[in-house]
């Protein structure tokens, strides 16, 4: 077969739509409300030289929108548009849908899966894993136990959880906050008690912070040591992200999953609002996107942790950015106790003994992706959180 690089078109994508129900009961309560299923969308792209590729878009609690958007809107679009040139058309649907009459976020959505297949359709046509297509090595990148995990609990329950996270490996975990203040101070002291000083503590208020509750969580995790506050606000709050900012010297907030292109995170930056970036790359408009941000940022010497969702796509492309990247930190390994979407297409990372992982060695973004196994997650249209518990 002849698969010369510069000759690949792409033919056909189409973005297909998986969910999976919580057993009764096993719900993680966060910030943003209680989870009640899975969601992701897997965009596949096929070229006329019979590779094909996969990437994953983030279902921003509408996947039936962002799947619409996809087939019916953007592949047309894109369709017959040489299948390496992810600059080409990341800068069509920027023009025709980011930036005109388009649908915005959930534009960033559908065009963050295509980037993904697109480059793993490049990896596989030049015979290279991602990172290496990228510019990087196999380097190992440092984790924490992240994902939909380490909820709003008893404080003796979350350390439990929190410990066996650390005997798996792992040298860093993050917690959620935006319960309220008072029980959100106790939980992280807990765990600072619980775990010692030698573990890495991140919390994550998702969003349900106001400036009164900063003022009075900030000092507080601060002196637990706390590595990062991410998200106290919504993602246009930019006014209280720069207030908070201020508040103390020695806790950084983050922010960034909820932002989307270069364009956003520029603004983040200039405006001062955050000290640490996490774009999602299934979010932010994929890798092709993932690396322009991680350049403005490492211009301003910002570290990029980036966010990751559902499937081993989305944690397998995080980790081989994040070994391409000269400012990259933190992966955020999906803990999750009930997201059978995570290893559908086998391991995406092992932790090791040092608390960090490694990307796939294999070409393109590295993982075997076998489309029987999508007839056990049929799609669940709607959110994957309930607002009242």
């Amino acid at each position: 077969m002849n698969t010369r690089a510069d000759s690949a078109r792409i033919t056909k994508v189409t973005a297909i739509p998986l969910s999976y129900r919580l057993p009764e009961g096993k719900t993680v309560r966060l910030g943003v409300g209680a989870t009640t299923k899975r969601d992701t969308i897997i965009v596949r792209i096929e070229t006329d030289q019979g590779v094909i590729g996969y990437g994953e878009a983030h279902p921003g609690r509408s996947p039936g929108a962002v799947v619409s958007l996809v087939n019916n809107t953007l592949a047309p679009m894109i369709r017959d548009m040489d299948a390496c040139d992810v600059v080409g058309v990341w800068a069509r649907v920027n023009r025709m849908q980011l930036s005109s009459h388009g649908l915005g976020a959930g534009a960033a959505l559908a065009l963050s899966g295509i980037d993904m297949a697109l480059w793993d359709i490049r990896g596989k046509l030049a015979g290279m894993p991602l990172y290496r297509l990228l510019g990087g090595s196999r380097r190992r990148v440092p984790a924490y136990a992240g994902g939909i995990s380490l909820g709003f609990q008893e404080p003796a329950s979350l350390v439990d959880e929190a410990r066996e996270y650390v005997e798996r490996g792992y040298r860093a975990v993050k917690l959620r906050l935006g319960d309220n203040a008072r029980d959100d101070v106790a939980r992280v002291q807990a765990v600072r008690a619980g775990l010692g000083n030698d573990i890495e503590i991140l919390t994550d208020a998702n969003t349900n912070y106001t400036l009164a509750d900063a003022r009075r969580v900030i000092p507080a995790l601060a002196e637990a040591r706390v590595a990062w506050l991410e998200e106290p606000f919504g993602c246009n709050d930019w006014g209280a992200y720069r207030v908070a900012a201020g508040i103390s010297s020695v806790l950084p907030i983050a922010a960034g999953e909820n932002h989307y292109t270069r364009y956003d995170f520029a603004r983040l930056i200039e405006e001062r609002c955050v000290q640490i970036l996490q774009p999602d790359l299934s979010k932010t408009g994929g890798i092709t996107e993932g690396m322009r941000i991680a350049a403005i940022a490492s211009a301003w010497g910002l570290p990029v942790h980036p966010h990751s969702s559902a499937t081993g796509l989305n944690h397998a492309v995080s980790i081989h950015f994040l070994a391409a990247v000269d400012n990259g930190g933190y992966f955020e390994a999906c803990v999750s106790k009930f997201n059978p979407l995570r290893d559908m297409f086998g391991t995406a990372f092992e932790i090791g003994a040092d608390g960090c992982v490694e990307p796939p060695d294999e070409p393109g973004i590295g993982l075997q992706v076998d489309e029987k196994i999508f007839e056990q997650f049929p799609a669940i249209d709607g959110p994957g959180y309930v607002v009242k518990f």
